[in-house]
């Protein structure tokens, strides 16, 4: 059953300028492949990051320079899990 034409999929990087990328596809190219191996790598640093946050925020010793390291990464993490999920959202439509 053709569901018609497939939304242009919100890949997970943006361009140099921070502007979105999309994909128009049939959701089964080269790019399509890659854009899938970039999201698993974003959300398998996610989940690293999650444990080394565990693990600072166990330890009295934690400097506030670590502890502002860990935001900085964990704000990147979290703006690209967000795409993600907005990718993931649309293309279930």
């Amino acid at each position: 059953m053709n569901r018609g034409p497939r939304p242009a999929r919100l890949l997970p990087w943006a361009s140099p300028e921070g502007k979105p990328c999309y994909l128009l596809t049939d959701g089964d190219g080269p790019l399509s492949r890659i854009a899938d191996v970039v999201e698993t790598t974003h959300l398998g640093m996610a989940e690293d990051l999650l444990d080394h946050a565990a693990a600072l925020l166990a330890d009295t010793r934690t400097t506030p320079e670590q502890l502002r390291f860990l935001v900085t990464r964990m704000s990147e993490a979290l703006r690209d899990v967000h795409r993600i999920a907005l990718s993931r959202g649309t293309r279930m439509l």
